[in-house]
């Protein structure tokens, strides 16, 4: 079982480990997805990578981060990009603090594990500050070559199979289904709201639990690998 930082004493944070942060959001996903849609499916993938090493300590889940494009919709939180980069940077520094600093690190490296597009360009950003001051710093985004957008039947599935309870099945329903490359541009800078009124990018209504059991172990392997490539097997 991943050993979860929030719950030790700090005598018991393992020297030398990885610091995993999953990092979520809290938008809309659809009528039938709930707002901490990505925080979920970014804890348990935090999650199954500890139960795959012996070397993870799991950090509590970044909540509310960069969700601009969903603001549209009620419920929906979000910082901004520069926030969430900022907010990146200072948990990373503090993680990792200078080797010429008095402050002891249990940790030799953090890994982001993003569950929420609009992320992408805050973790990027945070990355290219940290790793020029000397932080190692790895971003893991999911990708599914197949997959739709948002709350399509990607998300669906995936959410059936971990938390099949929190999925309201009686309001599934099709969303925008243009290609991200046509609509992007559009919901970049007019919100999501401007390409599909119910918030829904995909069909989710082909959506199976066993198709998200499939999923989940693809996007389980990748991101075992990152971590494998970049900071050797344990």
């Amino acid at each position: 079982m991943a050993l979860q930082l929030a719950e030790l004493t700090w005598p018991d944070v393992p020297a030398g480990s990885l610091l995993v942060v999953p990092v979520g959001s809290c938008e809309q996903h659809g009528p039938h997805l709930p707002m901490d849609t990505d925080l979920r499916i970014a804890v348990a993938l935090s999650d199954a990578l500890g139960d795959a090493r012996t070397d993870v300590v799991v950090a509590p889940v970044l909540a509310v981060t960069a969700s601009g494009e969903h603001e549209s919709f009620p419920g929906t939180l979000s910082i901004g990009i520069e926030a969430t980069t900022q907010v990146v940077i200072e948990l990373v520094r503090s993680a990792l603090p200078p080797a010429e600093s008095p402050r002891p690190s249990r940790f030799r490296a953090v890994v982001l594990v993003n569950g929420h597009g609009g992320n992408v360009e805050a973790l990027a950003a945070a990355q290219r500050l940290l790793r020029s001051e000397g932080r190692d710093v790895t971003v893991w985004h999911p990708r599914i070559a197949d997959g739709d957008s948002h709350a399509g039947a990607t998300e669906t599935s995936i959410m059936l199979h971990l938390h099949p309870t929190a999925v309201r099945v009686d309001r599934i329903e099709p969303g925008a289904t243009d290609r991200w490359r046509h609509i992007g541009p559009t919901v970049m800078e007019h919100g999501l709201a401007a390409v599909t009124p119910n918030g829904i990018l995909g069909d989710p209504t082909t959506a199976t639990a066993e198709q998200g059991a499939e999923l989940f172990a693809r996007l389980v392997d990748d991101v075992c690998r990152c971590v494998e490539r970049e900071h050797g097997p344990r």
